[in-house]
């Protein structure tokens, strides 16, 4: 990468973080151009020789953060303890907070959604993970892991993150894989006994200890 590279990533990667936690703070819809290019200490002018609007700096950033997170997504075997893939998703988000926020929050960021929901749903199809014939059709089943993945993370960034991602991960094997892939292969005790994971037992509420 040459200087001139340099300085327009730079630059770029400046007005990003300046779009973030503008964002985080007074919401997308009340930001202006201005506003980002003096926290990021930009010209003015600059900005539009990167962007054409507020817009376009949005999807540039979105785009890397979607295209990490289906990494993370594809990454999950959900063939052995699905406690791993969860804690290495949610370890992911907890390093990537304010643009997952953003992700979630923002207009235009639907889109980019769906396009995760779908993506990772046809790789849940291809691997044959799900068993044809079942009670729930694969369709459905694949759809349902990955909404309800998403909606996980949501909850637990709307809630400030109160218990760590080791937790989480274990949340995320007992809340959305185990019985959404259980109950597809003809029963929660079946999905078990092909996993060979044991049902962890359950911690009295009273003894958590959020991490703040």
């Amino acid at each position: 990468m040459d200087k001139q590279d340099r300085r327009v990533k730079r630059t770029q990667n400046l007005l990003a973080k300046a779009l973030i936690a503008l964002t985080l703070e007074k919401g997308y819809d009340a930001i202006t151009i201005r506003d980002i290019t003096q926290r990021a200490d930009v010209g003015y002018a600059t900005f539009f020789r990167h962007y054409h609007d507020k817009d376009e700096l949005l999807q540039d950033v979105l785009e890397v953060v979607l295209e990490e997170l289906m990494h993370v997504f594809f990454a999950s075997s959900y063939q052995g303890d699905p406690a791993v893939d969860g804690l290495l998703l949610f370890r992911y988000v907890q390093q990537h907070s304010e643009v997952i926020r953003v992700l979630l929050s923002s207009r235009g960021s639907s889109s980019l959604i769906q396009r995760i929901i779908e993506a990772v749903t046809q790789d849940v199809l291809s691997r044959q993970t799900l068993v044809e014939g079942g009670i729930v059709p694969t369709e459905i089943a694949a759809y349902h892991l990955i909404t309800s993945s998403i909606t996980l993370v949501q909850w637990w960034l709307e809630h400030d993150m109160p218990y760590p991602p080791e937790r989480m991960g274990e949340v995320y094997r007992e809340l959305v894989i185990r019985p959404t892939i259980g109950i597809n292969n003809g029963g929660v005790q079946d999905h078990q006994a092909h996993s060979g994971v044991a049902l962890a037992p359950a911690t009295p509420p009273s003894s958590q200890t959020p991490n703040n």
